[in-house]
């Protein structure tokens, strides 16, 4: 999976086409990844004795990997990704600007 915890991803399909967030979760396994402010539901919580006045909290959900792509450095628009040697160290880079990503 080349898209990492912490980089910065624009959603290329969906309801949330176009919206631009940094990844809080990768799940390789899965094949998904949680970007911030994208897929929002709502989850009701029941009153309990730690909060007897319950809540409807706003939660992340996640998106598959396949509807999102890394957000290029240089020109903010969305890239694929491609891995290069440099040095002894495999490195991944943006490939429509060959900027090196972190």
């Amino acid at each position: 999976m080349k898209i990492k915890t912490g980089d910065n991803v624009i959603v290329i399909s969906g309801d949330d086409t176009g919206k631009k967030g940094k990844v809080l979760k990768a799940m390789p396994k899965t094949h998904q990844v949680i970007v911030d402010g994208v897929n929002v539901h709502k989850k009701h919580i029941k009153p309990s004795q730690a909060n007897p006045k319950g809540e409807i909290k706003e939660i992340n959900s996640p998106i598959d990997v396949s509807k999102v792509a890394l957000v290029d450095p240089k020109s903010g628009k969305a890239t694929k990704v491609g891995y290069k040697l440099q040095g002894d160290k495999k490195v991944r880079f943006a490939k429509s600007s060959g900027v090196i990503i972190k």
